[in-house]
């Protein structure tokens, strides 16, 4: 099973789960299923039309998939994936 790591202001909608199992196939799996049994982490993690939100960075082990296969990136067993929202600052 692949670890997914949920930061800190995520986890206020995981029941304060800082990190899930997921036997999912895909990065994009992974996130529809947390999604599923956490309904309002949802909108945090797709926009409307569905699509795994630009501002979040998602790391398979140390890879951006914005450098794999975006959503469609395979995770093996013992695989880190890692929730990272982009902080805007000034």
């Amino acid at each position: 099973m692949a670890t997914v790591i949920i930061p800190t202001p995520l986890r206020k909608f995981t029941e304060n789960n800082a990190r899930l199992e997921t036997d999912a196939a895909t990065v994009g799996s992974a996130l529809q299923s947390l999604s599923e049994k956490y309904p309002d982490l949802r909108r945090h993690l797709f926009d409307d039309t569905g699509n795994i939100r630009p501002f979040l960075n998602i790391f398979v082990g140390e890879d951006d998939i914005r450098d794999r296969n975006q959503g469609d990136t395979l995770l093996e067993s013992n695989t880190v994936l890692s929730i990272v929202p982009a902080i805007a600052g000034g």
